[in-house]
């Protein structure tokens, strides 16, 4: 009788322990997504080099967005960028999308440095089209919140590119 309600007691403590859920000492995690806050409803590339794959496959212009988390200019166009409905539906769309926290080794990805935030667009041919730029002279590729009109616009130029020149 005893190594019964031993063995229950045994059985009760490891189930429970499989159970619980780990929390961290800073709080409940939320689960990463590919997409990191810019747009969870997209479908993003894991890597430049499957972005670049699939731009070529399906025939669609690919933006980059270089970021990082701790940036707070990275996270305020994050939030303008992810809220803002007409580039959710033109990425949804006619894009291939990418977003890094890391550098590529493509070193045409970084033009006229490395900084961020920073977005650049790929055509299908695999070509960085350093001409579509923000308004800044010194961060060619920087946009800020106040940039979103000029990165929809930056956005269908790079659509009409595509259109026109392949």
């Amino acid at each position: 009788m005893v190594k019964a309600v031993l063995s229950a007691v045994l059985v009760l403590a490891v189930i429970s322990s499989t159970i619980a859920k780990y929390i961290p000492k800073t709080g409940k995690r939320i689960p990463q997504t590919l997409s990191r806050g810019w747009g969870d409803q997209l479908i993003w590339a894991q890597t430049y080099e499957e972005a670049l794959y699939w731009s070529r496959s399906r025939n669609k212009p690919l933006m980059v967005i270089f970021h990082l988390e701790d940036c707070p200019h990275s996270q305020a166009l994050k939030k303008v960028f992810s809220e803002n409905n007409e580039i959710q539906k033109t990425l949804d769309e006619d894009f291939v999308v990418l977003n890094l926290m890391y550098e590529t080794t493509d070193k045409h990805l970084s033009p006229d440095g490395q900084y961020v935030p920073r977005i650049l667009f790929v055509d299908p041919s695999m070509t960085v089209r350093a001409d579509i730029n923000g308004r800044y002279s010194n961060r060619m590729y920087a946009y800020e919140t106040g940039d979103i009109s000029l990165l929809i616009t930056n956005m269908q130029t790079a659509k009409k590119l595509l259109k026109s020149e392949l």
